[in-house]
């Protein structure tokens, strides 16, 4: 290798936001796409992390003040028509349609305990649908990313050698910073991918040992109430 090449090659500026900046209008837009899936798919794994570490907060606190031995109305009552935590709102709404199961002479409606149940995996229901909000997109960021970093290889590998072609020069200036800019956009897909794939089965993992605390509860919760009613 001469030494005109080696001095062209050395001024050249390889710096990310250098490569971007050379990179073709496809090349940009595929990179500038990786870029927002990687800041949404971060935004939802802190999100996520924070509402997991409030649930276990409260589901910790409220399984305290549930086996206190405090009579489940006077509970009921504390907690009030508009829990906040997610336990709570699997209690109440348990409670409620208990309370709503009694006539006037105190007698109980039949049935009281199939809809007791299903109050309760109601509740459950929802707080499944918010946590699993958002896992969506981290599943598509780390199954597509990988994918969508390669189409901007292969498109700027392309515009290279057509580049090299018209400029019948194969040194290593000319073709040095077409395929850096090129790979690239596949290095920005693996940063995109890796972490949406690894926090979307960690917090899939997390959310089902949550979730199944709730059921849990909901069953002890049940089982309760159905000792009383058969009492």
């Amino acid at each position: 290798m001469d030494t005109n090449t080696l001095a062209m090659a050395q001024e050249i500026d390889f710096s990310m936001l250098a490569l971007f900046a050379r990179a073709t209008l496809t090349v940009k837009i595929v990179m500038l796409m990786l870029f927002i899936m990687s800041f949404w798919s971060w935004a939802i794994i802190i999100q996520k992390h924070l509402i997991l570490r409030r649930a276990r907060g409260e589901a910790s606190v409220f399984d305290r003040a549930f086996w206190s031995g405090e009579p489940l109305d006077e509970l009921f009552e504390k907690i009030g028509g508009e829990p906040q935590g997610q336990s709570e709102k699997i209690f109440a709404a348990g409670m409620l349609e208990w309370r709503r199961s009694h006539k006037q002479d105190g007698g109980l409606i039949a049935g009281a305990q199939s809809r007791i149940d299903r109050a309760m995996n109601v509740a459950i229901s929802r707080e499944s649908e918010l946590m699993n909000r958002g896992l969506s997109f981290l599943a598509t960021t780390g199954s597509t990313a990988t994918f969508i970093g390669l189409f901007g290889t292969v498109w700027g590998i392309k515009h290279s050698f057509e580049q090299i072609a018209i400029s019948q020069n194969t040194n290593l200036a000319v073709v040095a910073p077409g395929i850096a800019e090129a790979l690239l956009a596949t290095g920005v897909g693996l940063v995109a991918a890796i972490p949406a794939a690894v926090f979307y089965n960690k917090l899939s993992a997390d959310i089902d040992r949550v979730l199944g605390g709730y059921e849990a509860f909901a069953d002890e919760f049940a089982t309760i109430l159905s000792r009383q009613l058969d009492a």
